[in-house]
């Protein structure tokens, strides 16, 4: 079945449910497990902020960075506790989107599966927001799991 399986996790309330269906899966294909983190730092990209922030911009980075390793390690935690070895990866871009940091990571990795969330946006809310897991359905060269949210 899976040999190498990829999750991505943030801190949202689907966290849980994706990782919780990506051990499951590991651990009954036997396969090894990365847990996936991408920090969103676009917003850091722009010159404005740097001008508005020139302190504060190094200063949230470094919070991001360390809030994530800080989840990261307690989700490969769970995975151990599960029975399953775990490695974890962050991937930082401030121009690239989630999305195309995800699939190069899994390719990089080489990933026959990604395991992501779908939070189940509509109308308005997509709109601003949008998708990273729709983006994955088009440009991911790996097989995709996506785990709905409530």
């Amino acid at each position: 079945m899976y040999k190498r399986i990829m999750v991505a996790v943030d801190e949202s309330f689907m966290t849980g449910k994706v990782l919780d269906n990506a051990i499951e899966l590991a651990r009954l294909s036997g396969a090894k497990l990365a847990i996936c983190h991408a920090v969103d730092e676009t917003i850091f990209a722009h010159r404005e902020v740097e001008m508005m922030l020139p302190n504060s911009v190094g200063k949230a980075e470094y919070r991001l960075r360390l809030g994530a390793q800080g989840f990261l390690g307690k989700a490969a935690e769970t995975a151990r506790a599960a029975g399953v070895e775990a490695e974890i990866r962050l991937i930082e871009s401030e121009t690239r989107h989630v999305s195309d940091m995800l699939a190069d990571a899994a390719a990089e990795w080489q990933a026959d599966l990604l395991v992501v969330g779908t939070h189940g946006r509509r109308g308005m809310e997509r709109f601003f927001v949008g998708s990273v897991a729709e983006r994955l359905v088009r440009k991911a060269g790996t097989s995709l799991l996506l785990v709905r949210g409530e």
